[in-house]
């Protein structure tokens, strides 16, 4: 597969780096409005083209697919442009800004009989994998309630920098700049790693959305601090589960943490994936008497990067595809309204 990477920013060299460990991967171009980015961006990964814009790349046309790492707003058109012109693509979350636009691309990457995949990176976690299977077999039964958070601290944290004087976070806090807050940024994350662990589709949202005070007026500078911190969201799942996702900036010792909690008739599983490390918990059999838990052992999966290159390889389209993340999308749309209407959403 010969892929160009279609944007030079901080994410970019995370698949310049995946897919250039993958056999059979050439990594042929890369895209850029900035010259000296594209240039450098080159240097550092052995790439030999570089274009300042994705119709000088299509022109040229000596690749098979691109990997989409463009900023949100411009994951639509970009997307759309590639696959019109017979190329495969890979595209970072969130497909688009909005459901409306994502599913204008998934008609057309339908229609076009072209592999279409979202990197939803989560869906790395060994540990997930392994949890979906057990819940997927029968193995804890009929689900009857799923937790699900997203935790980080880099509002209560140095760690991550400091928010108060670094564009990277102060655009992530104002809608003027493009954020949807936190629902936007790490929403579609904590949604898939729920959905996908449990095995079921969402088709009901209920969603809080909260912003609290962080500045004088909430605001510094040019930006006016008015994006989502935190939400709440109460789901219902397509077996009638209930289901509670949350997610926040605010999780004081919490860096990067996401965990998922599946409650079966018959037994109960437990990811918890950290920036450090991932864990996978069961409670099976007779230990759901004793309510005793077992830690498993779980061997590396396939990563996004690695299933994209055998989808095009084979032909055969994995998961996460763009239909999957459409509808993640249209959740997180309907949470928005739900805040607003301060109601319940179907997804019919």
């Amino acid at each position: 597969m010969r892929l160009l990477i279609l944007g030079t920013g901080g994410m970019a060299k995370h698949h310049a780096n995946h897919f250039a460990s993958i056999p059979g991967v050439t990594l042929v171009g890369s895209v850029d409005i900035d010259p000296g980015r594209v240039d450098a961006f080159n240097a550092t990964h052995n790439i030999g083209r570089g274009f300042s814009s994705l119709d000088a790349a299509l022109e040229w046309g000596e690749f098979d697919a691109v990997t989409n790492v463009t900023p949100d707003a411009v994951h639509h058109s970009t997307s759309i442009m590639a696959l019109q012109a017979g190329k495969h693509i890979f595209c970072e979350k969130p497909l688009a800004t909005d459901a409306t636009k994502a599913f204008e691309m998934v008609h057309v990457a339908e229609k076009s009989g072209l592999i279409n995949m979202v990197n939803l990176t989560y869906r790395n976690v060994a540990q997930l994998q392994k949890a979906r299977e057990i819940v997927t077999s029968g193995q804890i039964g009929s689900v009857k309630h799923v937790e699900a958070s997203y935790l980080q601290s880099w509002l209560v944290s140095n760690a991550w920098g400091d928010w108060r004087t670094k564009d990277q976070w102060l655009w992530r806090l104002s809608t003027k700049h493009g954020s949807n807050g936190v629902l936007g940024d790490v929403g579609v994350h904590i949604l898939d790693f729920a959905a996908y662990g449990a095995g079921l589709d969402i088709e009901h949202v209920f969603a809080r959305l909260k912003t609290f005070d962080k500045a004088p007026d909430n605001r510094i500078g040019e930006y006016e601090l008015d994006a989502n911190d935190s939400f709440t969201m109460a789901v219902d799942f397509s077996n009638g589960a209930l289901g509670v996702i949350h997610a926040t900036r605010w999780a004081t010792g919490h860096m990067n943490e996401l965990r998922l909690r599946v409650y079966g008739e018959r037994g109960s599983v437990e990811v918890q994936h950290r920036h450090d490390d991932s864990q996978l918990r069961v409670c099976l059999g007779e230990d759901t008497q004793t309510g005793s838990w077992r830690q498993l052992e779980v061997p590396d999966t396939k990563t996004n990067y690695q299933r994209f290159a055998e989808a095009v390889r084979t032909g055969q389209n994995q998961q996460p595809d763009f239909r999957h993340a459409a509808e993640l999308q249209k959740v997180l749309d309907l949470a928005m309204v739900s805040d607003i209407e301060r109601k319940a959403l179907s997804m019919g």
